[in-house]
């Protein structure tokens, strides 16, 4: 066994080792450790969620497609792996780093461990390393891309391939994760357009409880398209990558908006909606992943705790005048949630129906539905 600069042992390089698993970074840091689920090599950018529990839901939140995911919690897989907790049909995320991988799981619903989870569906896992160094190196230095591999390939080769790998930024996602063709579901008094960018199964379960009957759109549908359906409002989800790519949904999104109907967008469709509103969007260091996000409804004055993940956000100095904003991330104060000054549109930055995660956040539903019944109203 070698030690690293942390002090927790892992795996040496040995020919004779089985089950080594190494992670790599860009930047030259690299983790050896023991790997899980499948065998194989995969790159991806490299970020952290803080969550402590729901690592089923997190591996299938689309929002994660391009990304390698650290949990911080340390002891992972205890509660195996079942068929109800999952945000979509299959794992987006690239592949999984942990701490401590429990050898036995025990839940009622579980029906095989994390590793066969994995495994079934071709994603690399990595555990025994510092999820602690990892996460400060991340915090200090920024997400970056990485490198990870249970197949014998050297520390020297795998940084090469994460140089090498497509940078997050400029990266469109939508199309591999959202739906191929249009569906309805729910059977609720306002008929809401969901336009999917990556939705989660919890969200439109959600929309479906607030009143809401629901036709689903794929990422390329036209206004004209869904306009022609005559909704009573306009849903935009969750996704992974850069808004700043997305330029035709921005494009339609506009014309989405000239119709004056009630429009709520969500983490990437919040950015969508403030980019086609004129303002602009950034990267952060290294993003906002986890169940424990402080945010304050400047609407209200109370602070929700809640779950969130996402790597870009909305540039505050470059809301128009049209835009006011509503919700603040107390930790870094960066925008959250904003609602326009003349027509029924808002937008918030994070996952109000909070799988995994706190309930805080789901009064933004009935928000929705308060301003749908206004305009019905009028």
């Amino acid at each position: 066994m070698t030690e690293l600069a942390t002090g927790i042992s892992s795996p040496s390089f040995g020919k004779n080792e089985k089950n080594i698993a190494v992670l790599a970074l860009e930047d030259g840091r690299y983790f050896p450790g023991f790997g899980f689920g499948a065998k194989g090599t995969t790159v991806g950018e490299l970020v952290f969620n803080t969550s402590m529990t729901g690592y089923q839901e997190i591996m299938t939140d689309p929002s994660y497609a391009g990304q390698v995911v650290t949990l911080t919690y340390p002891e992972i897989g205890n509660y195996g792996a079942n068929e109800e907790d999952l945000e979509s049909k299959k794992i987006y995320a690239r592949g999984l780093v942990i701490r401590h991988l429990s050898r036995r799981y025990s839940s009622w619903r579980a029906k095989y461990s994390l590793s066969e989870f994995l495994a079934k569906q071709n994603i690399v896992g990595i555990s025994s390393v510092d999820t602690r160094a990892i996460t400060k190196h991340i915090r200090d230095k920024g997400a970056m891309r990485c490198a990870l591999s249970n197949e014998g390939l050297s520390p020297e080769k795998l940084i090469d391939m994460a140089k090498k790998s497509a940078a997050m930024t400029g990266a469109d996602f939508t199309n591999e994760v959202t739906t191929n063709k249009s569906y309805h579901m729910g059977s609720g008094q306002f008929k809401v357009a969901v336009m999917d960018f990556g939705i989660k199964a919890n969200i439109l379960n959600q929309l479906a409880d607030h009143n809401f009957s629901l036709d689903v759109y794929p990422s390329t549908a036209t206004a004209a398209e869904i306009l022609a359906k005559h909704p009573d409002g306009i849903f935009l989800s969750n996704g992974p990558g850069d808004p700043a790519a997305c330029k035709n949904i921005i494009e339609e999104m506009k014309r989405l908006i000239a119709s004056e109907l009630p429009i709520f967008g969500i983490c990437l469709g919040h950015q969508l909606l403030s980019l086609a509103l004129g303002a602009k969007t950034y990267k952060l260091k290294f993003g906002h992943r986890g169940g424990n996000q402080p945010v304050k409804d400047l609407l209200t004055g109370k602070v929700e705790i809640t779950c969130q993940n996402h790597g870009f956000a909305v540039d505050e100095s470059t809301l128009p005048d049209s835009l006011a904003l509503t919700h603040i991330n107390l930790n870094d104060k960066s925008v959250e949630g904003f609602t326009h000054r003349a027509l029924p549109i808002f937008g918030i930055q994070y996952h109000p129906e909070s799988s995994p995660g706190p309930h805080d956040s789901r009064y933004l539903f009935q928000r929705f539905a308060d301003f749908i019944a206004a305009g019905k109203n009028r």
